[in-house]
Protein backbone atom coordinates (compact mmCIF):
# COMPACT_ATOMS: atom_id res chain seq x y z
CA UNK A 1 0.00 0.00 0.00
CA UNK A 2 1.12 3.62 -0.92
CA UNK A 3 1.82 5.83 2.41
CA UNK A 4 -0.60 8.30 2.83
CA UNK A 5 1.42 11.44 3.50
CA UNK A 6 -1.01 14.34 6.01
CA UNK A 7 -1.30 17.15 4.78
CA UNK A 8 0.26 20.21 6.82
CA UNK A 9 -1.04 23.66 7.24
CA UNK A 10 0.88 26.57 5.92
CA UNK A 11 3.63 28.29 7.80
CA UNK A 12 3.30 31.89 8.56
CA UNK A 13 6.13 32.42 5.68
CA UNK A 14 4.04 31.28 2.94
CA UNK A 15 3.92 33.62 -0.16
CA UNK A 16 2.10 36.72 0.23
CA UNK A 17 -1.24 36.66 -1.93
CA UNK A 18 -1.53 39.09 -5.02
CA UNK A 19 -3.40 41.78 -2.51
CA UNK A 20 -0.75 41.65 0.18
CA UNK A 21 1.90 42.75 -2.57
CA UNK A 22 -0.16 46.05 -3.67
CA UNK A 23 1.99 49.09 -2.85
CA UNK A 24 1.29 51.26 0.01
CA UNK A 25 -1.18 53.90 -1.63
CA UNK A 26 -3.40 51.03 -2.63
CA UNK A 27 -4.97 50.72 0.83
CA UNK A 28 -5.97 54.36 0.58
CA UNK A 29 -7.46 53.47 -2.70
CA UNK A 30 -10.72 52.15 -0.61
CA UNK A 31 -11.26 55.66 1.20
CA UNK A 32 -10.42 57.72 -1.64
CA UNK A 33 -13.24 55.91 -3.73
CA UNK A 34 -15.66 55.90 -0.76
CA UNK A 35 -15.48 59.75 -0.96
CA UNK A 36 -15.65 60.27 -4.42
CA UNK A 37 -18.90 58.38 -3.93
CA UNK A 38 -22.14 60.70 -4.79
CA UNK A 39 -23.14 62.48 -1.59
CA UNK A 40 -27.33 61.92 -0.78
CA UNK A 41 -28.93 65.63 -1.24
CA UNK A 42 -29.60 67.73 2.08
CA UNK A 43 -32.21 69.46 2.51
CA UNK A 44 -30.59 71.24 5.08
CA UNK A 45 -28.62 73.53 2.08
CA UNK A 46 -31.50 73.88 0.45
CA UNK A 47 -32.98 76.08 2.97
CA UNK A 48 -29.62 77.37 3.44
CA UNK A 49 -29.48 78.75 -0.15
CA UNK A 50 -31.72 81.73 0.42
CA UNK A 51 -29.74 83.24 3.32
CA UNK A 52 -27.13 82.59 1.56
CA UNK A 53 -27.96 84.52 -2.11
CA UNK A 54 -29.07 87.48 0.30
CA UNK A 55 -25.62 87.57 1.74
CA UNK A 56 -23.94 88.15 -1.71
CA UNK A 57 -26.33 90.36 -2.86
CA UNK A 58 -25.85 92.55 0.09
CA UNK A 59 -22.25 92.04 -0.06
CA UNK A 60 -21.47 92.48 -3.51
CA UNK A 61 -23.80 94.53 -5.40
CA UNK A 62 -22.66 97.92 -2.80
CA UNK A 63 -19.35 96.90 -3.75
CA UNK A 64 -20.34 96.55 -7.33
CA UNK A 65 -21.40 99.76 -7.59
CA UNK A 66 -18.59 101.72 -5.40
CA UNK A 67 -15.58 99.88 -7.88
CA UNK A 68 -18.07 101.02 -10.86
CA UNK A 69 -18.80 104.54 -9.72
CA UNK A 70 -14.70 104.43 -8.61
CA UNK A 71 -14.03 104.37 -12.33
CA UNK A 72 -16.29 106.98 -13.41
CA UNK A 73 -16.78 110.72 -13.47
CA UNK A 74 -20.02 111.61 -11.34
CA UNK A 75 -20.07 114.54 -8.79
CA UNK A 76 -23.50 115.75 -7.26
CA UNK A 77 -22.49 119.64 -8.63
CA UNK A 78 -22.12 118.28 -12.30
CA UNK A 79 -24.60 115.77 -12.83
CA UNK A 80 -23.92 116.17 -16.69
CA UNK A 81 -20.01 115.68 -16.50
CA UNK A 82 -20.24 112.07 -16.11
CA UNK A 83 -18.21 109.19 -18.05
CA UNK A 84 -15.76 106.67 -18.05
CA UNK A 85 -12.39 108.22 -16.50
CA UNK A 86 -10.15 104.41 -15.80
CA UNK A 87 -8.03 105.34 -12.94
CA UNK A 88 -8.12 108.91 -12.69
CA UNK A 89 -10.25 109.12 -9.98
CA UNK A 90 -7.75 106.89 -7.71
CA UNK A 91 -4.52 109.48 -9.00
CA UNK A 92 -6.48 112.54 -7.69
CA UNK A 93 -6.90 110.67 -4.80
CA UNK A 94 -3.56 110.25 -4.26
CA UNK A 95 -2.46 113.65 -5.27
CA UNK A 96 -4.60 114.99 -2.46
CA UNK A 97 -2.72 116.47 0.26
CA UNK A 98 -5.35 115.24 2.84
CA UNK A 99 -4.64 111.82 1.84
CA UNK A 100 -1.45 110.76 3.43
CA UNK A 101 -2.01 112.05 6.69
CA UNK A 102 -5.49 110.21 6.92
CA UNK A 103 -3.35 107.44 6.26
CA UNK A 104 -0.87 108.27 9.30
CA UNK A 105 -3.58 109.26 11.37
CA UNK A 106 -5.76 106.21 11.31
CA UNK A 107 -2.39 104.12 11.61
CA UNK A 108 -2.07 106.35 14.74
CA UNK A 109 -5.68 106.36 15.87
CA UNK A 110 -5.49 102.56 15.68
CA UNK A 111 -1.80 101.42 17.02
CA UNK A 112 -2.70 103.76 20.37
CA UNK A 113 -6.13 102.96 20.84
CA UNK A 114 -4.87 98.99 20.71
CA UNK A 115 -2.05 99.59 23.42
CA UNK A 116 -3.84 101.50 25.71
CA UNK A 117 -7.34 99.13 25.72
CA UNK A 118 -5.36 96.04 25.95
CA UNK A 119 -2.76 97.22 28.66
CA UNK A 120 -5.89 98.99 30.14
CA UNK A 121 -8.15 95.88 29.92
CA UNK A 122 -5.54 93.48 31.04
CA UNK A 123 -4.89 94.87 34.00
CA UNK A 124 -8.20 95.77 35.10
CA UNK A 125 -9.60 92.13 34.78
CA UNK A 126 -6.79 90.64 36.93
CA UNK A 127 -7.91 93.64 39.19
CA UNK A 128 -11.41 92.53 39.17
CA UNK A 129 -10.67 88.84 39.23
CA UNK A 130 -9.73 89.55 42.75
CA UNK A 131 -12.55 88.60 45.01
CA UNK A 132 -13.92 91.89 46.91
CA UNK A 133 -17.03 93.31 48.24
CA UNK A 134 -19.06 94.96 45.49
CA UNK A 135 -17.57 93.20 42.69
CA UNK A 136 -20.26 92.70 40.51
CA UNK A 137 -21.62 95.95 40.59
CA UNK A 138 -17.85 97.39 39.99
CA UNK A 139 -17.91 95.02 36.96
CA UNK A 140 -21.00 96.48 35.38
CA UNK A 141 -19.82 99.85 35.88
CA UNK A 142 -16.51 98.81 34.21
CA UNK A 143 -18.28 97.50 31.27
CA UNK A 144 -20.89 100.30 31.22
CA UNK A 145 -18.89 102.82 28.39
CA UNK A 146 -19.14 100.40 25.51
CA UNK A 147 -22.80 100.59 25.29
CA UNK A 148 -22.68 104.14 25.09
CA UNK A 149 -23.40 105.04 21.77
CA UNK A 150 -20.07 106.87 19.82
CA UNK A 151 -21.96 110.24 19.16
CA UNK A 152 -22.98 110.31 22.91
CA UNK A 153 -19.66 109.46 24.30
CA UNK A 154 -17.96 112.25 21.81
CA UNK A 155 -20.60 114.81 23.32
CA UNK A 156 -19.85 114.11 27.08
CA UNK A 157 -16.13 114.38 26.77
CA UNK A 158 -16.20 117.05 24.33
CA UNK A 159 -19.16 119.27 26.68
CA UNK A 160 -18.63 117.90 30.11
CA UNK A 161 -15.18 116.64 30.31
CA UNK A 162 -13.23 118.30 28.20
CA UNK A 163 -14.71 121.84 27.41
CA UNK A 164 -11.99 124.39 28.58
CA UNK A 165 -14.27 126.33 30.55
CA UNK A 166 -17.40 124.07 31.98
CA UNK A 167 -15.33 120.26 31.95
CA UNK A 168 -14.77 118.68 34.83
CA UNK A 169 -11.09 118.90 33.87
CA UNK A 170 -10.90 122.91 33.75
CA UNK A 171 -12.99 122.47 37.21
CA UNK A 172 -9.92 120.89 38.74
CA UNK A 173 -7.23 122.66 37.03
CA UNK A 174 -8.46 125.72 38.11
CA UNK A 175 -8.80 124.71 41.83
CA UNK A 176 -5.48 123.23 41.52
CA UNK A 177 -4.34 127.23 40.68
CA UNK A 178 -3.19 125.85 36.77
CA UNK A 179 -4.89 127.48 33.45
CA UNK A 180 -7.57 125.17 31.72
CA UNK A 181 -6.45 123.30 28.62
CA UNK A 182 -8.76 123.20 24.93
CA UNK A 183 -8.02 119.90 24.67
CA UNK A 184 -9.81 119.91 21.80
CA UNK A 185 -8.15 122.69 19.73
CA UNK A 186 -4.62 121.96 21.63
CA UNK A 187 -4.42 118.04 21.66
CA UNK A 188 -6.84 117.22 19.07
CA UNK A 189 -5.32 113.75 18.30
CA UNK A 190 -4.90 112.98 22.02
CA UNK A 191 -7.96 113.33 22.77
CA UNK A 192 -9.90 111.54 20.33
CA UNK A 193 -7.50 108.48 21.15
CA UNK A 194 -8.58 109.32 24.73
CA UNK A 195 -12.45 108.98 23.62
CA UNK A 196 -12.07 106.34 22.01
CA UNK A 197 -9.82 104.46 23.89
CA UNK A 198 -12.44 105.09 26.95
CA UNK A 199 -15.26 103.00 24.83
CA UNK A 200 -13.17 100.13 23.54
CA UNK A 201 -11.40 99.64 27.32
CA UNK A 202 -14.56 97.42 28.72
CA UNK A 203 -14.45 95.29 25.83
CA UNK A 204 -11.08 94.35 26.27
CA UNK A 205 -11.74 94.27 30.21
CA UNK A 206 -14.92 91.85 28.96
CA UNK A 207 -13.23 89.18 26.75
CA UNK A 208 -9.97 89.34 29.11
CA UNK A 209 -12.00 88.71 32.28
CA UNK A 210 -13.57 85.86 31.01
CA UNK A 211 -10.60 84.08 29.46
CA UNK A 212 -9.06 84.94 32.93
CA UNK A 213 -11.36 83.11 34.68
CA UNK A 214 -10.88 79.64 33.06
CA UNK A 215 -6.80 79.79 34.21
CA UNK A 216 -6.66 76.87 36.74
CA UNK A 217 -6.18 77.90 40.17
CA UNK A 218 -4.05 75.05 40.97
CA UNK A 219 -0.96 76.56 38.52
CA UNK A 220 -1.37 79.82 40.43
CA UNK A 221 -1.23 78.08 43.97
CA UNK A 222 1.66 75.85 42.81
CA UNK A 223 3.69 79.56 41.75
CA UNK A 224 2.76 81.01 45.38
CA UNK A 225 3.51 77.58 47.13
CA UNK A 226 7.42 77.60 45.19
CA UNK A 227 7.81 81.43 46.15
CA UNK A 228 6.97 83.19 43.26
CA UNK A 229 5.12 86.85 43.62
CA UNK A 230 2.57 88.36 42.47
CA UNK A 231 4.61 90.08 39.41
CA UNK A 232 6.11 86.75 38.68
CA UNK A 233 2.66 85.08 38.38
CA UNK A 234 1.73 87.77 36.24
CA UNK A 235 4.53 87.50 33.55
CA UNK A 236 4.46 83.46 33.57
CA UNK A 237 1.58 82.42 34.16
CA UNK A 238 -1.31 84.88 33.62
CA UNK A 239 -0.21 86.90 30.59
CA UNK A 240 0.50 83.14 28.46
CA UNK A 241 -2.52 82.56 29.50
CA UNK A 242 -4.12 85.41 28.20
CA UNK A 243 -2.52 85.45 24.88
CA UNK A 244 -4.97 83.96 22.61
CA UNK A 245 -7.99 85.95 24.22
CA UNK A 246 -5.32 89.48 23.65
CA UNK A 247 -4.83 88.19 19.79
CA UNK A 248 -9.19 88.19 19.66
CA UNK A 249 -8.93 91.56 21.09
CA UNK A 250 -6.42 93.07 18.51
CA UNK A 251 -8.07 91.62 16.04
CA UNK A 252 -11.72 92.75 16.58
CA UNK A 253 -10.65 96.05 17.70
CA UNK A 254 -8.84 96.34 14.81
CA UNK A 255 -11.58 96.06 11.95
CA UNK A 256 -13.91 98.02 13.96
CA UNK A 257 -10.98 100.86 14.35
CA UNK A 258 -10.82 101.36 10.66
CA UNK A 259 -13.82 102.88 10.31
CA UNK A 260 -14.16 105.04 13.54
CA UNK A 261 -16.04 108.05 12.26
CA UNK A 262 -18.68 109.64 14.80
CA UNK A 263 -16.36 110.67 17.84
CA UNK A 264 -14.35 112.58 15.03
CA UNK A 265 -17.31 114.39 13.39
CA UNK A 266 -18.46 115.21 16.59
CA UNK A 267 -15.84 116.45 18.42
CA UNK A 268 -12.57 118.48 15.84
CA UNK A 269 -14.70 117.58 12.56
CA UNK A 270 -11.30 116.28 11.22
CA UNK A 271 -9.21 119.76 12.27
CA UNK A 272 -7.49 121.62 13.19
CA UNK A 273 -6.28 121.11 9.51
CA UNK A 274 -6.04 117.32 8.88
CA UNK A 275 -4.86 116.55 12.26
CA UNK A 276 -7.39 114.14 12.64
CA UNK A 277 -8.72 113.06 9.75
CA UNK A 278 -8.40 109.20 9.02
CA UNK A 279 -9.48 107.81 6.06
CA UNK A 280 -13.17 107.34 6.63
CA UNK A 281 -13.57 110.82 7.51
CA UNK A 282 -11.60 111.66 4.13
CA UNK A 283 -14.00 109.78 2.37
CA UNK A 284 -17.25 111.68 3.96
CA UNK A 285 -15.55 115.11 3.53
CA UNK A 286 -15.06 114.00 -0.48
CA UNK A 287 -18.25 112.23 -0.89
CA UNK A 288 -20.57 114.45 1.26
CA UNK A 289 -18.85 118.06 1.50
CA UNK A 290 -17.31 118.54 -1.79
CA UNK A 291 -20.05 115.94 -3.92
CA UNK A 292 -17.41 113.90 -5.49
CA UNK A 293 -19.08 110.38 -5.43
CA UNK A 294 -16.56 109.36 -8.02
CA UNK A 295 -13.32 110.00 -5.96
CA UNK A 296 -14.82 108.78 -2.71
CA UNK A 297 -15.95 105.55 -4.16
CA UNK A 298 -11.92 105.00 -5.37
CA UNK A 299 -11.64 106.30 -1.21
CA UNK A 300 -13.98 103.73 -0.39
CA UNK A 301 -11.93 100.71 -2.55
CA UNK A 302 -8.87 101.83 -0.81
CA UNK A 303 -9.84 101.71 2.49
CA UNK A 304 -11.87 97.50 1.65
CA UNK A 305 -8.47 96.89 0.06
CA UNK A 306 -6.96 98.19 3.51
CA UNK A 307 -9.21 96.40 5.52
CA UNK A 308 -8.67 93.10 3.81
CA UNK A 309 -5.09 93.25 3.65
CA UNK A 310 -5.03 93.97 7.63
CA UNK A 311 -7.50 91.19 8.18
CA UNK A 312 -5.61 89.13 6.21
CA UNK A 313 -2.49 89.22 8.38
CA UNK A 314 -4.78 89.31 11.73
CA UNK A 315 -6.47 85.86 11.15
CA UNK A 316 -3.11 84.38 10.28
CA UNK A 317 -1.90 85.77 13.39
CA UNK A 318 -4.42 84.45 14.92
CA UNK A 319 -4.69 81.06 13.16
CA UNK A 320 -0.98 80.48 14.72
CA UNK A 321 -1.80 80.88 17.64
CA UNK A 322 -4.59 79.08 18.07
CA UNK A 323 -2.06 76.55 16.43
CA UNK A 324 0.53 76.67 18.79
CA UNK A 325 -2.21 76.33 21.63
CA UNK A 326 -3.54 72.97 20.55
CA UNK A 327 0.03 71.55 20.02
CA UNK A 328 0.63 71.83 23.23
Amino acid sequence: MSSIHPIHPPTMHSEPTPASRQQPGAAKAAPNQAKRAPQRFNPIRLMQTPSVLILLAWMIVPLAMTIYFSVNRYNLMAPDQTGFVGLENYEFLLQDPAFWPSIGNTALLIGSVLAISVIGGTLLAVLFDQPFRGRGIARLLVIGPFFVMPTVAALIWKNMIMHPVYGMLAFVMRHLGLEPIDWLAQYPMFSVIVIVAWQWIPFAFLILLTALQSLDTDQKEAAQLDGAGPVRIFFYIVLPHLKRAITVVIMIETIFLLSVFAEIFTTTAGGPGTETTNLTFLVYAIGLQQFDIGIASAGGIFAVVLANIVSFFLVRMLAKNLKGVNEK
